[in-house]
Order: structure tokens, then sequence, then C-alpha cells
């Protein structure tokens, strides 16, 4: 490494730690570059926390806007990923942790791979959740919202952000999320503020904005409207009660010929009936319809009227009709023409003045009301029923169905005379492939709700959020809808204006992200709008639309659906970057939806508090490091499958990351070694380096590059696919399995720079010193290579090995991370098929060797004598190759026999499909070694058997023959043969021994 630290790496130079004590902070334990001083085991929480820090500081993932007047500009590809933005209230689960660990893995590949990546961080104001989070604290401090006041409030929830609200996205800093952090959003950002009052105004002047009555969720404890994202069903059993309603007029006893029963789960709400209703096909009711009933306890007569909605087959086929409290009943109400009396406050007390019972909890009632209905003999039956209870996710108290004036966007209503609804134009997106969702089953979930949407409340009656840009003229009530507060009425003139009280839905603010946080409608206050106009911001130009969006299913309506209805409306109205109009193709606010799978215990079962099964990913990290927990969600991340989280997988993803430390501690090793022996090695830069091979590579060096290529090309495959498991499974193969636990070990051969050469000739010499360099440099390449291949999904030990690398080679790194280096391409290594079938000959000679050395006892220190059998082409491979295989097989030498014997009848061969090997090993066999020899054989061939009769039965099959692929039938018949070979030779070596 230079005199001069390169890039102030968060580890000192070489110069630096040679000054330093040992227990210097920044001395061993800082990451150091090189072999005698990298730690010798691996602590992620040493170098995870630096290197956080070093890519916030040093603005790794940023990513400035585009200069239009840049001829360059637009020409570079883009991938841009907005972050579905977690409450400003929450902490990371491990759904955060999967969604982030997804997307971060895609963002760095693509990064790698040369595009210009953006993702862009934020946080949800989180209405209902932060405001219930402030007035906890202020009930503690024996106040309230109310006897602070609007303003006051406000400001108190404001400070409460400052303090706490960075709690999460400091949680993703210390993960090390690829985020530009200078770009990180907050849903009420002045900024933000202004587009999502622009984007209501203009709703509001296209017709597609109204206030009007309409039964929505309402939560009595925080005495808000609440979307259906926040209600969660609970299954329970309740009570299903048959009520007697008497015909008008008519006097008790009551029975069938003078009442009709009704059924219904809510006694209560029967104060607010206005009709009992049947279906029109029901041979019960159908000479009943028309006719007049008195409602239980009060004097008010109801008709009895005819609608489908009316199940026959529940209850008595008669239901209570209350407009005001039942969405259903509310529908039932228009279609009919029926009042809509509302009995409960918002609270969900009975409000009737002069009731008795008048405020009243909707419970309490509820028992008053059975008690009194049996008291007057009106109670047919009580039975327990199984229902769905819907409750508030925020305060868990049970929804209430209420009749409330909210404000609406008609997402079904034609723009104009030439433009579809806005879901129509969602729908429309959709259908024509602009947006293409993975799995590809949520296309049908979307298009289901998308087909059926109701006009989508958009109102909360809370404090704390976007409040509505709404004035009530106070002398006539005129209601103006404006960018800033009006002057004077349009009506009547007057000066004098009340604001709307309720504030937006949150979902409807995030609804416009994905063109907001670019600039639109580019305007920095609402003083300087001009109204009705959309320029295309630069940053609109380059990043819009954005590439991918990677979610949860739990918000494919509710944000999903939401930012596509938004974002095409809108989108639509604002110019290509060549001032083209934009299409529907482009207007998108995503081109992709990947849909994320849950992550489950290790049980399967869904994590929930009440269970006591929730992992904190934060705790799991301190134990097992950043990397493994991130390896094991990205391993087990198939689409369309949960993920059930297992620590001890994450446990054997954290050996990984400490065989991957040992690898770099074996290569720092060498190449110190190798300076000493006069070896130097070049390592390349941050390019695409196009690695050749001389006509002296190793036989196992053209194998490991051919297989560097053949996994490169894998990854690239499964991550375009969005299959995480694939590419993490594909990276864990090659790393541990073929790059340590072989090419390392072939390479040890080459790299014995203690060897004794005095007996080599002059040729010998040279070309021990050209192999051996090239071997170096070989292992160094390729292990650079993998650490950039591995470095999306471990990016922290990828990151501290890289830079410890290029400085134990004396080297400056080539860029200021890992992230910024080239991904490595299957072109970047030169592939040859022939040597990989070589090699796979070689390891399975080496693993049957292996394998027959345990059979015959042989202790592992100790070296035999190796006899084998084979093909010729496969032994021609295994001869030419005898220095790997003796180093690898512990022999002293392998001698090969002429093929058809093979070494068929003694008990002391192993074979395999192709290989017959015998240890050649004196060592008296006991009685008891003979009948666990016995024991093996007869189990080996009771497994072929069953493999040959399994095997017949579907080559004697004419109708699977007949349609198998030819591929497919091929590989049955040469499993078969093979073990056929097999079954003869372990047949006849228990003969022998019998």
């Amino acid at each position: 490494m230079s005199q001069e630290e390169p890039h102030n790496l968060p580890f000192p130079s070489q110069q630096e730690q040679q000054k330093q004590s040992p227990d210097s902070p920044l001395g061993a334990q800082a990451g150091a570059p090189s072999a005698a001083t990298l730690p010798k085991a691996y602590d992620p929480s040493i170098i995870e926390q630096r290197w956080a820090d070093y890519w916030v500081r040093e603005k790794i993932f940023d990513v400035p806007t585009p200069d239009p007047a840049d001829p360059a500009a637009g020409q570079r590809k883009t991938f841009t990923l907005l972050l579905p933005p977690p409450n400003v209230t929450g902490r990371l689960h491990m759904g955060h942790m999967l969604n982030q660990t997804e997307i971060d893995i895609l963002m760095r590949w693509h990064r790698m791979c040369g595009d210009q990546t953006l993702w862009v961080p934020g946080t949800d104001h989180a209405g209902i959740a932060t405001q219930m989070m402030v007035e906890r604290q202020l009930a503690g401090e024996g106040t309230d919202r109310k006897a602070l006041g609007r303003e006051a409030f406000t400001e108190r929830v404001w400070t409460w952000k400052r303090q706490y609200g960075s709690a999460i996205t400091d949680q993703m800093r210390r993960l090390g999320a690829s985020v530009d952090w200078s770009r990180e959003f907050f849903t009420m950002d002045d900024r933000l503020n202004v587009a999502v009052t622009e984007a209501f105004v203009r709703l509001w002047e296209q017709g597609l904005i109204y206030r009007g009555a309409y039964i929505v969720n309402w939560d009595p404890v925080l005495q808000s409207a609440v979307s259906d994202l926040e209600v969660e069903s609970e299954e329970r059993i309740g009570k299903l009660y048959h009520i007697r309603y008497p015909f008008a007029g008519a006097t008790g006893p009551f029975g069938d010929t003078n009442s009709i029963v009704v059924a219904t789960t809510r006694p209560e709400t029967m104060l607010g009936d206005v009709a009992v209703a049947v279906n029109p096909n029901d041979a019960r009711y159908k000479h009943l319809i028309g006719k007049l009933l008195q409602l239980p306890l009060t004097k008010r007569e109801i008709p009895i009227l005819a609608d489908d909605w009316a199940n026959p087959e529940f209850g008595t086929g008669a239901v209570k009709v209350t407009p005001a409290h039942d969405p259903n009943d509310f529908a039932i109400g228009q279609r009919h023409g029926l009042p809509s009396p509302s009995i409960l406050d918002k609270t969900a007390h009975i409000d009737l003045p002069g009731s008795p019972f008048h405020g009243l909890d909707r419970y309490v009632a509820r028992d008053r009301i059975v008690a009194l209905l049996e008291g007057i003999e009106v109670l047919v039956q009580v039975k327990d029923h199984p229902m769905t209870v819907p409750v508030s996710q925020r305060s868990g108290a049970v929804i209430e169905p209420r009749l409330s004036d909210q404000w609406f966007l008609d997402v079904n209503k034609p723009v104009s005379s030439d433009k579809p609804s806005i879901a129509q134009t969602a729908i429309d997106a959709v259908k024509a492939g602009h947006i293409r969702f993975t799995p590809a089953m949520y296309e049908k979930t979307y298009m289901e709700w998308m087909t059926n949407i109701h006009d989508w409340c958009i109102s909360r009656q809370l404090w704390w959020g976007h409040r509505i840009p709404a004035w009530y003229c106070d002398n006539c009530k005129q209601v103006i809808v404006a960018r800033t507060a009006p002057t004077a009425c349009t009506n009547c003139s007057c000066k004098q204006f009340t604001q709307e009280t309720d504030v937006l839905d949150t979902w409807f603010s995030s609804g416009l992200l994905p063109f907001t946080v670019f600039g639109w409608p580019n305007a920095s206050s609402a003083s300087n709008l001009e109204p009705r106009t959309s320029n295309l911001t630069p940053d609109l130009a380059a990043f819009y639309p954005t590439s991918l969006l990677i979610t949860g299913f739990d918000i494919l309506f509710f944000w999903v659906a939401r930012m596509t209805m938004l974002s095409c409306h809108f989108m639509l109205d604002v110019p290509m970057p060549d001032g083209s109009p934009r299409t529907l193709a482009d207007a998108v606010p995503f081109r992709e939806v990947y849909i994320h799978s849950l992550v489950r215990d290790a049980n399967r079962e869904k994590m929930s508090k009440t269970k006591g099964n929730v992992i904190d990913p934060i705790e799991i990290i301190q134990r097992f490091g950043t990397d493994a927990v991130r390896f094991t969600l990205a391993s087990m991340a198939s689409p369309g499958t949960d993920i059930a989280f297992s620590e001890a997988r994450t446990e054997g993803n954290r050996a990984f990351a400490n065989k991957i430390w040992n690898a770099a501690r074996f290569l720092f090793m060498n190449l110190d070694r190798g300076r000493e022996s006069g070896y130097f090695v070049k390592l390349g830069d941050a390019g695409a380096p196009k690695f050749k091979l001389p006509d002296i590579a190793p036989l196992e060096t053209r194998w490991i590059f051919s297989r560097l290529s053949t996994v490169s090309a894998e990854v690239d495959r499964a991550l375009t696919a969005y299959r995480f498991d694939e590419a993490a499974n594909a990276i864990y193969q090659f790393f541990w399995g073929e790059l340590c636990d072989w090419y390392l070990e072939l390479a040890k051969v080459r790299l014995d720079f203690s060897r004794d050469r005095s007996s080599f000739s002059p040729e010998e010499e040279a070309m021990f010193y050209a192999i051996t360099g090239f071997t170096l440099g070989a292992v160094a390449h390729v292990f650079e290579s993998s650490l950039r291949l591995l470095s999306p999904f471990m990016p922290f030990i990828t990151e501290e090995i890289w830079h410890a690398l290029y400085a134990t080679n004396n080297q400056s790194s080539p860029a200021k991370s890992i992230a910024l280096a080239h991904f490595p391409r299957a072109t970047d290594f030169p592939r040859d098929l022939n040597v990989e079938s070589d090699v796979d000959v070689l390891q399975e000679f080496i693993t049957l060797t292996r394998s027959a050395r345990k059979v015959a006892g042989v202790s592992e220190r100790e070296v035999v004598k190796v006899r084998f059998g084979s093909l010729e082409q496969d032994e021609e491979i295994v001869l030419k190759n005898e220095e790997i295989i003796l180093r690898m097989a512990r022999a002293s030498s392998i001698e090969a026999t002429d093929y058809p014997a093979r070494l068929p009848s003694r008990s002391s061969v192993l074979s395999s499909g192709r290989f017959d090997i015998e240890i050649v090993y004196e060592r008296v066999l006991t009685a008891t070694d003979l009948d666990a020899e016995r024991e093996r054989l007869t189990r080996d061939l009771a497994k072929y058997e069953k493999g040959l009769v399994a095997a017949e039965r579907q080559l004697g099959n004419e109708a699977f023959m007949a349609k198998a692929p030819a591929h497919i039938v091929e590989g049955l018949r040469k499993q078969s043969a093979e073990t056929r070979t097999l079954y003869d030779k372990t047949k006849a070596a228990l003969d022998a021994l019998n």
C-alpha cells in the first residue's frame, strides 16, 4: 500500500500499525492488512460498525442529480428503488430485515454491474401510531392533547420525532443498507407537504374528491376512521340472537302468524333499525313483503322489503337493516331510499337523548336490551356463533362500522370524457404488462381487488398528519379547497373561515412517493407553485419510473395499488425528457413488483407477541453477525415460499463467514511467503478484468476459473429472477466446497515454497518457479473475484478482507469500496467444460479413495498404496494428475489394473459408477470386522436392488416412455446401467466374504 492511506479507510496503514502496540484500538483488531495482524478468529462485532460508519461518512452510495446539460446524462442504465417507508415509530423486525436484505443484495449487485443505482430511503409519519405514542406520554404527565390545543400538540409530536424518530433508520445505517442518505425523506417534510397539498387540490378540481357520509371503520378509542390495513380480523365465538319483530298492530302472545323472527349478532343496533330485509326468492317471506313491523322496545314501525343481499341460509333468512352501522345495510338503504339514523357516538356509547339507553356503552346496552327482550317474550333463542371480529390494530378496540362525514377519492369516476378512472388506468397498466408481478399469482390478486374497488376514504380524525386543505365559510358554509388559506369566500365574500380539522390518510401521502420524492410538482413552497403544471425535474427525468418495488403481500392493496393509481394519474401529465407526451408505459411508478415471503419461526408459525415467538433481528445480529443473518435469509428466500427462520442455519452461515476469514489468512500467509521467495502478484483494478490463462496453467486452476465463470452466470441468472436462495446457495457451494475445500487444497501442492529443489534440472527449476508464481497469482485473483461475487450478500466481511488483500499485496485498493468494484461476469473468466469434466473425475477418485481408507481403518496420517480399475479415459486423467492424487488422497502410490478385472471380488474394494478402488493395507480382520463388512455390503446391495426395481418400473412403463423427454429417458437408462454395475460388484464382494 502507498505511504498515504487511500479513501480514509477505517483501518490504519501498515506503517501506522507497526507503530501501534497490539493493545491499541487501531492495531490488530482494527482490520489489519496482513496475515500477521489479521485476527485469527473472525469477530463481526469488531468490523461491522466501522464499515457501516465508513459507507455513510464517505457517501459511498450517494447518487447526485444528473446534469441535464451533460451529454452523457440519461445514457447510463439506471436501477432505482424506493424503500417501503417504515413507520417513524417503528423498530426493525424480521420482516424489515428480509425486505431490506433482498433490496440491498439487488442494489449492490446492480451497482457493481455498472448501473446508476439509487435506493431512496425514508420514513412515514404514521399518523395514528405516532399520535398514540405522544398521547400516552401526555397521559403519563397528567394531561392530554385537548388541554394542549392542536398547535401545541403538533409541536410536541415534532419534538418527539426529532428525539426518537430516527431509531429505525439508525438501525438501517448499522446494518449497512446501501441507500443514498442524502435523499432521505420524511412524509411530512416541507417539500412533500407541498406535493400532497397540490395533489389533493388537483383531484378536487378534477371532481375526483368529494365529501360525504359513508360507512367507515371507526375506532372508538382513537375516535377516528381507520383503513382496512389497520384492522385485524380475530376469530371469536359470539352470540346469534333470534328476535321476534311483531307485525304492526299485533298483540301478544307473539308467534309465527303475527311476527317475523330476525337473526342478529348485534342486538343493540336494533335501536337504529329502519327495515327488515328478506330475499325476494325466499318462499317463506314472499307474501310478507311490504308489510309493516313494530320495532320491539319502541313504537316505531318499519317495513319488510325484498333485497338480494338477504341470505336465506343465514339465521332465519330475515335480517334487520341498520344503515348507519353496517356497510351492507348502508348499501341496502341506498338502494331503497331509507333513512340512516345514527345511534352511537364517537366513543361507541348510545346517543339517543330521552332513551333509557342513552349514554350506555354499546356492550352494556346490549346486555340490557337482551334482558328486556327476554322480559317481553320476544327473544326466541341465543346460541353460540363463530364470527370474525374486526379489531383496531392500533388501539385493540373492536371496530364499530359508523356512518360518518368523510372525504373520499372517487377511484371509479372517469377523469374526463376521454380518460378512464384512476382505478381503470391502474388496471390497464398491469394488463398491458407495464408492471410485472413476481410471483405471478399476485397479479391475479391485484386485479381481483382493483376490479371490485370502492371509493377511498382519505380522511382521518387526527391532529398529526397532512391537514386537509379545505376551509368552511363561517357565513354560508361554502367549502373552499385551495393551496393556501382563502382570503374571501367565493360565494358570499365573507372573510372568516374555519379550516377542516381532519388530516389525510397516511396511505394518500405515501401513495404519491414514487414521484414526489423526485421533486414533483417542481416547487419548494406553495407560494411559487404554478397551479395545474408539472415540470419535469432532473431527478424525475433520470430516475422515474423506479425499476422495482420489493414489499410484503399485506400492503399489495393499500400501498402498491394506490401508488399505481396516483402515479399513473399524475405522471401522465408530466412530459418525457425529450418533451414528448408520456405514455402509460412510462407513467407507472415501477416496472416490477416483487412480493417477498413471510418470515416465520423455526416451527413455521407466524411470529406474534402473544405467542412469544417474535425474533429480534438486532439480538440475532449481535450473536451471529449481520452477514450471517443476511445470508441465512437470502438462502431461504424463494418466491412464494415463507421462511422458517433457523438459528441453527444462521450458526452454520456464521461458520461459513469463518471459513472465508480463514481462507483469507491462508492467502495472506502465502502472499507473504511468496514475496520472501521473490514472487510478486499484481491484482486487477476495479474494472472488468479478463483473466487469461497461459499454457503452463495446471488443471486445477483451469478448472476453478471455469467454475468461477459458471457460478457467475448462475448468480446473475438467479438474481435476475429474484431467486435469492439459488444465488446464495450457488455462491456457498462454490466458495466453501469448490474454492476452499478443493482448489485451495489442490493449490497447496503448487505453493510449496520450501520444497527441496536440489535435484532439479535448470529446466525443472524454471518450470517450478513459473507454475508456483502463476498459482500464487491465480489463487489471489480467484479469491479476490470470489469476494466480489459474495459482496452483495455478505458486505461487511468482504469489504474488510478485500481492502486487507490489497494492503497485504502492497497495492492501494482500486475503489473506495468493494461495492463500487466490478461484479464478476461469466465472460470475465475462461470457461472449459472439458476441464470441469476431468476434475469431476479426480474429485470422484479422491472422494472414493478417502471413503475406502475409512472402510479399511487407515489412520489420517498414514499413507497407503492405492489400486484402481476404471475406464481407459478416466485412468488416463488419474495417472496424468498423480501428484495431486497422492497429496489429496494421502497415497504413497497409485496403480491401475487392467480394465475388465476391475478388482471385482474383494471385500476391501469400494466402488462407484466410475471406479473400483482398493486400499493396499495390511490389516488383520477380526470376526467383528468381517461381520461389519458383511452388514455394509448387505445394506448397499439392498439399496442398489431397490434402485434397479424402480428404474425397471419406469423404463417398462410404456405410457411414461412415450411422453418423457429423450434426455430424461437416456438419463434413466444410464443410471440403471451404473446401478447394475454397482449391484454386481457388491454382490461379488459379499459372496467372496461368505
